[in-house]
């Protein structure tokens, strides 16, 4: 997409079809623009009547009306810079509104996006994607709108000024020098563009190796490599320094030029000036006032460098915000999709079929049943796809192939929110909101009472822990909840899930990655919530599903084997087997305790014979 289409596209939102309050405004901005422009070289005029009475000699009145053409240039002066603020303040809320609206549309369309789409992105990309975007915005209207386009109006005014006061040659003269100035401008500015991306990519490296050689400051120390270190930072200062000297030096050529190329054209002018005064076409005043119009036009014209790189920057950051805009959501609704009515809360799988990439199917052809109120578990080895199972069920993606039902409905032709404001999920990773205990849990449902929040922690069993801490539910739980433990953070996803409240409930592997004091601590809440519900386990350890209604087994996309806990010990197959394995090892690691316990108490024993 090219810089002009990027305007195109941004200029619904500064000049919005459904509000004509925001055209007013728009109106009135661009008026106070075009008459504080009008004014600025009206000004000179003034100044130029003024010089000229003062100049002729005998006539009583000449002191007088100079005094008011005077006062009538200070007043000019007044009002140029009163309408410069006037169009200022009047388009500020237009060009913020702008900027809220984008930033509202671009954080939708990002949570719109499909979770394809964000396992593929950085997050901290997408965030400064938008970021910049909406500054790139402010950019554009601070540089482009209140800059550049008052700077073009104005040098039309001059160049007719010019043309009409003392003729084409002079408005020749002021065109080639501004053509000459803006050409001159432009190839030294991408000069320093790219002088600048490869200082910033010096210091980015210098930065780097900086901040890594201190991170391992006990490694560095271990190996006495402190002058390898100081050689290699020094490497990437010496490429920053000359980058640096170059940006610096490149500065003071784009500016010795530009001064160099106006004031030659201002010179040019001048001269030709006074010898129309020598000549007798023209008188003083008009001397001055052709002097003071492009001493005028110079000052916006010295930063017609900065303004360029900030202008071009700003449309290549919202052009990458609108591409980001123009990615299409993968999952969406079917038009007048209803919502998801739960009676008893069946969700039954039908030749369920699904591949993340064409040509490696995950899921083959998978069929079950979670009966309303009971519970059903999902085994198998790791790539098995059980987690797809539940990203399938809360439509993060839909079936390749086949259907999934709640209550006899195909979640595809009903409404995404509805489907997930019927299923809750207890995660095996729990991440936090950056925010309180409190906040987290009730992220379950906002609008919940604190009585219903604390009854919930009661029911997950965390209240207890969290009355013990100073700030009660108000302690911040830090980025991602890492202030918290393991255990801790399930227990706050379980009362957030209580506090939803929903018909089915999605158990994802959530006790996998705590020691089993703490798993047999949280089991015993999850088996509280689930009691009731429709609930689905996705489970890693066996002991955690052993009373389950059905356990199924997968193995690479496709169910092997199916039945309770003793069917399947009975038939001796892939279940009993992980169950023996699972034994083994929680056997071993219980001697192991034993002997530390046993080691621990033996070191107490002979300490005390020592004494």
């Amino acid at each position: 997409m090219s810089q002009l289409e990027t305007l195109r596209e941004l200029m619904p939102w500064l000049w919005p079809k459904d509000n004509p309050g925001v055209r007013l405004r728009v109106a009135l901005a661009l008026a106070s623009l075009i008459l504080a422009k009008a004014i600025t070289v009206s000004v000179p005029f003034f100044y130029k009547h003024a010089v000229d009475l003062l100049s002729e000699k005998g006539a009583p009145q000449s002191v007088l009306v100079p005094v008011f053409l005077v006062i009538a240039y200070g007043i000019g002066r007044i009002l140029m810079v009163a309408f410069a603020q006037l169009r200022d303040w009047l388009f500020a809320e237009v060009g913020q509104g702008a900027v809220r609206k984008l930033a509202d549309l671009a954080f939708r369309h990002l949570h719109a996006l499909p979770l394809r789409y964000h396992l593929r992105r950085r997050t901290g990309a997408l965030s400064r994607i938008v970021e910049r975007g909406t500054r790139g915005i402010e950019v554009i209207l601070r540089f482009a709108l209140f800059n550049s386009i008052p700077t073009a109006i104005e040098i039309l005014l001059v160049l007719g000024i010019l043309m009409t006061r003392f003729g084409w040659r002079h408005a020749l003269v002021l065109a080639v020098t501004i053509t000459a100035y803006v050409a001159f401008t432009y190839t030294v500015t991408e000069w320093r563009t790219r002088v600048r991306r490869q200082m910033n990519a010096a210091d980015q490296d210098a930065s780097g190796k900086a901040v890594d050689s201190l991170l391992n400051y006990e490694t560095v120390k271990y190996f006495n490599n402190e002058e390898h270190e100081a050689r290699r930072h020094d490497r990437a200062m010496a490429s920053y320094e000359e980058m640096a000297i170059t940006t610096s030096k490149s500065l003071a050529l784009l500016n010795a030029g530009q001064a160099a190329i106006f004031t030659a054209g201002l010179t040019v002018v001048m001269i030709m000036t006074a010898l129309d005064v020598q000549a007798g076409r023209a008188t003083v005043g008009d001397f001055v006032m052709a002097n003071a119009l492009l001493i005028q036009l110079s000052m916006p014209l010295n930063f017609l460098g900065s303004v360029y790189r900030e202008i071009k920057q700003g449309l290549i950051d919202i052009e990458a915000m609108f591409r980001l805009l123009r990615k299409e959501p993968e999952i969406v609704d079917v038009p007048g999709a209803p919502d998801l009515h739960v009676e008893h809360g069946e969700v039954r799988f039908e030749d369920v079929r699904f591949a993340y990439d064409e040509d490696r199917e995950i899921l083959h052809g998978i069929s079950f049943i979670v009966p309303a109120g009971r519970k059903v578990a999902i085994v198998g080895p790791s790539g098995a796809g059980k987690s797809t199972i539940s990203r399938l069920l809360f439509r993060f993606y839909d079936p390749t192939g086949g259907r999934i039902l709640i209550d006899g409905q195909d979640i595809r032709k009903v409404t995404q929110a509805s489907v997930r404001r019927a299923i809750g999920i207890v995660p095996q990773d729990t991440v936090l909101f950056n925010d309180t205990i409190g906040y987290n849990i009730r992220y379950g449902r906002i609008d919940a009472t604190e009585e219903e929040m604390i009854e919930a922690a009661k029911m997950a069993q965390i209240h207890d822990f969290v009355m013990s801490l100073p700030k009660g539910y108000d302690t911040q739980v830090g980025e991602r909840g890492l202030k918290l433990s393991g255990g801790e953070k399930q227990r706050v996803a379980i009362a957030r899930t209580i506090l939803k409240n929903p018909p089915i409930l999605v158990l994802d592997e959530a006790t996998s990655a705590l020691d089993t004091m703490t798993e047999r601590q949280i089991q015993e809440a999850l088996n509280r919530v689930s009691e009731n519900r429709t609930t689905l386990v996705i489970a890693h350890r066996l002991s955690t599903i052993a009373d389950a209604d059905e356990i199924i087994v997968l193995e690479a996309g496709r169910i092997t084997e199916r039945g309770t806990h003793e069917e399947l010990l009975e038939k001796g197959g892939t279940y009993a087997k992980m169950w023996a394995r699972q034994q083994e090892a929680d056997e071993a690691r219980r001697k192991l305790k034993e002997m530390e316990s046993d080691e621990q108490h033996g070191g107490h024993h002979r300490e005390g014979a020592d004494g």
